[in-house]
């Protein structure tokens, strides 16, 4: 079908078409003027830009940000929300709001009810790029709408403090629970090394400050120089000369005065015996003190021999001896680390708790809200709906649209020849001439023309 036919069908069933847009039309009107009046409040919410928190200093992230309009538009959907306001307007002790509940037969409370009633006519719009947030509330009282949309913005502002503080809350009373088993863990630890300290006699675990460290290196030093003072002093059983001696030999200063003196003598005694015999009395004389100091000098070199190895012997016994003290030491001051990590460690669990619970603390005092009320919600002198201008402009849209459709169903049911086309279509002959009415070009143009505005 081409528009030529559709606009012949159109003219042709024109009345049809008419008549349903009237119908339409009136129909339209007359529901909307029997409807009952609608108002619509709207409160205006804004949230604060979500920088770092005033208390913990912690930024939000984008991810976060993202989904917080989301969450906050949740919120005043929620349950709680409503049933705040109910309490808060103290709806469910309204005589008429009773008598309703009763007649509705529901098995939810009076405050659910209302809660569930006043969600069902709550709208809440927002944008994309905004922090703004309005929260609407359409009823047949204007008054009564902007008591209940202000009611949710309310409540939504003192909800938003509450789940921020009840968790801040909640938290300090746990920490404030720990703390105490954090304590008592604290002072049996710093208990545990104060009476190890006392029974070990260890003040500080630092080897730094070590007092037998440093004893044990005096007599490793004292030692060596004992080993020192040996050297090339062997024992009597060797037979060699003790003259040249050692180092503690030739430190000695008594031996060293016996060794010139025995020089000397010897010098002496090596001139008489040249000049005199062995009888002589100053030859025996000169003898005698050389053998003297010989004996003299034995002796003491012997006796100084002794006492460096018996030096040496006390010293390398005082060290073993302070070598397995410093051993026990060491195992004690091991113990005394762990005890000090322990201490340490539950002082630092408990200094953390302590933060912990300053911080959920402020934050459970805090009544730092992110909402703020921009614009309270005014009593509306227009009712929202219904809307007679716009109805109308929809139902003579739909009532065009009705009329068409009726039109073209009425032509396919009763098919009439509306053109030459149409009997080509129907006889498959083809059309030889067109006698026309004999009507004047002229009177058929101002004929025709009503009828197309029609």
């Amino acid at each position: 079908m081409d528009f030529s036919r559709f606009f012949l069908i159109i003219l042709a069933r024109h009345k049809l078409i008419l008549l349903t847009l009237v119908v339409t039309m009136s129909t339209t009107l007359l529901v909307s003027l029997l409807m009952s009046k609608s108002y619509k409040s709207t409160a205006v919410m804004v949230l604060t830009d979500k920088g770092a928190d005033p208390v913990t200093g912690l930024i939000m992230s984008s991810q976060q940000i993202t989904g917080y309009m989301a969450t906050q538009l949740d919120i005043i959907k929620s349950s709680r929300t409503a049933l705040m306001v109910v309490d808060q307007l103290r709806l469910d002790q309204n005589e008429a709001v009773v008598s309703q509940h009763k007649q509705s037969n529901s098995s939810l409370g009076i405050r659910e009810w209302l809660a569930a009633l006043l969600l069902k006519n709550l709208e809440i719009e927002t944008s994309r790029d905004s922090s703004v947030i309005r929260i609407s509330f359409k009823g047949t009282d204007p008054a009564f709408t902007s008591v209940i949309a202000n009611a949710f913005a309310n409540a939504y502002q003192e909800i938003s403090i509450r789940l921020t503080v009840e968790p801040s809350q909640k938290a300090a009373s746990f920490f404030t629970d720990h703390l105490n088993v954090l304590r008592d863990r604290l002072e049996i630890a710093q208990k545990k090394l104060s009476q190890y300290q006392h029974s070990e006699g260890i003040v500080d675990a630092d080897y730094r400050l070590d007092i037998e460290t440093k004893r044990l290196n005096d007599l490793a030093s004292q030692l060596v120089a004992a080993q020192a003072d040996l050297i090339g002093a062997d024992s009597k059983l060797d037979g060699t000369n003790r003259e040249s001696g050692g180092l503690s030999i030739t430190r000695n200063a008594v031996i060293n005065n016996l060794k010139i003196n025995l020089s000397q003598a010897e010098s002496r005694f090596s001139d008489i015996s040249q000049k005199l015999g062995k009888n002589h009395p100053s030859y025996i004389g000169a003898k005698a003190e050389v053998d003297k100091l010989r004996s003299e000098l034995s002796r003491h070199i012997s006796f100084t021999d002794r006492s460096a190895v018996n030096q040496e012997a006390e010293i390398s016994k005082a060290l073993e001896e302070q070598k397995t003290k410093i051993l026990t030491l060491n195992r004690s001051r091991d113990e005394l680390q762990i005890l000090e990590r322990d201490v340490e460690g539950a002082q630092q669990a408990y200094n953390s708790a302590m933060q912990r619970l300053n911080q959920t603390t402020l934050e459970g005092q805090s009544n730092l809200s992110s909402v703020s009320i921009l614009d309270t919600a005014k009593i509306p002198d227009k009712p929202d709906s219904p809307k007679l201008l716009l109805n109308l402009v929809l139902s003579a849209f739909l009532g065009t649209l009705l009329g068409v459709g009726a039109g073209l169903l009425a032509e396919m049911i009763d098919r009439r020849v509306r053109s030459a086309e149409d009997l080509i279509d129907v006889l498959h002959a083809p059309v030889l001439g067109i006698i026309k009415r004999g009507i004047p070009k002229q009177r058929r143009l101002q004929l025709a023309l009503p009828r197309l505005l029609r």
